[in-house]
């Protein structure tokens, strides 16, 4: 809420703010809002005078008007949509992933978290510290923003396989400098998806829940906000027999599908690759 102020913009002198304010007019809001010929009859005021003051406020404090039709024509030519290269899966993300936003996997280890994307085209960076995927992070909006491209064409998906393996180290202890390299990180990942029109992935792992003891992803309730859909990858016992095992992905937080819808998937016969200590991120 912005105070009326001298100075505040040409034209709203001190004198007029005294005025202002002995009739209920505080705020930049109140003024704009107000009927300006009762206001300048009450505060013998120039009724052009509020007229020129309230349309520089406007001009300095209000959104600019835009259509809600073009507002949607603009999400349509910005927005696609890639599949996962699962059927289910892509059922349940509402058809697969968007671009300009982030999607979390969620999991224990042993999920299916780093398999369920079967990815042919990709480039591949390692990183072991929160630091460098910054610095990663940073030169590929670089190089893409620069449209430099590789040969293998545009990049479209950004998989940050696991989010938790380079944050929860710094979780803790230093918990104040840890929530902060987390809310760059974050805020670097949601400017990646919505300015260069890439479809954002993280994988998480998860904990248990200290009053339930249900399972919740990590990274506590300021990450909650970061990833606009959440899947939950869970291992069951299949309908195949005793010995079987099958893959189940719920979905947890959606802005188009209702929460709580799950399909089974099938990731392929080789097996989940046994996640590493560091990968896992146990005690966060």
């Amino acid at each position: 809420m912005v105070i009326l102020r001298a100075g505040l913009c040409p034209g709203l002198t001190a004198e007029m703010i005294q005025l202002l304010k002995a009739n209920g007019i505080v705020t930049v809001v109140d003024l704009v809002s107000s009927d300006l010929e009762e206001v300048a009859r009450k505060c013998s005021l120039s009724y052009k005078a509020l007229v020129a003051v309230r349309r520089v406020l406007l001009a300095q404090f209000s959104a600019f008007p835009v259509n809600g039709a073009d507002l949607y024509e603009e999400l349509k030519s910005s927005t696609a949509i890639l599949s996962t290269g699962s059927r289910s899966l892509d059922r349940l993300l509402d058809s697969g992933l968007y671009t300009g936003e982030v999607t979390e996997l969620t999991g224990a280890p042993g999920s299916g978290k780093t398999q369920v994307e079967a990815l042919q085209r990709i480039q591949v960076a390692r990183v072991f510290d929160v630091y460098k995927m910054l610095d990663v992070l940073q030169e590929l909006r670089c190089s893409v923003s620069q449209q430099v491209l590789s040969s293998l064409g545009p990049v479209k998906v950004l998989v940050v396989d696991s989010v938790s393996a380079v944050i929860c180290p710094l979780l803790g202890g230093r918990q104040a400098e840890g929530l902060a390299l987390m809310m760059q990180l974050a805020r670097e990942l949601k400017t990646l998806a919505r300015e260069l029109s890439m479809a954002v992935v993280v994988t998480n792992h998860v904990t248990r829940d200290g009053s339930s003891g249900h399972l919740k992803p990590a990274l506590g309730r300021s990450w909650s906000f970061v990833p606009s859909t959440r899947v939950l990858l869970e291992s069951r016992e299949g309908t195949w027999g005793k010995a079987s095992t099958c893959r189940i992905a719920s979905l947890t937080k959606s802005s188009r599908q209702p929460t709580g819808i799950e399909v089974e998937l099938d990731i392929g016969s080789c097996g989940v690759l046994e996640e590493s200590p560091a990968a896992s991120g146990e005690g966060c």
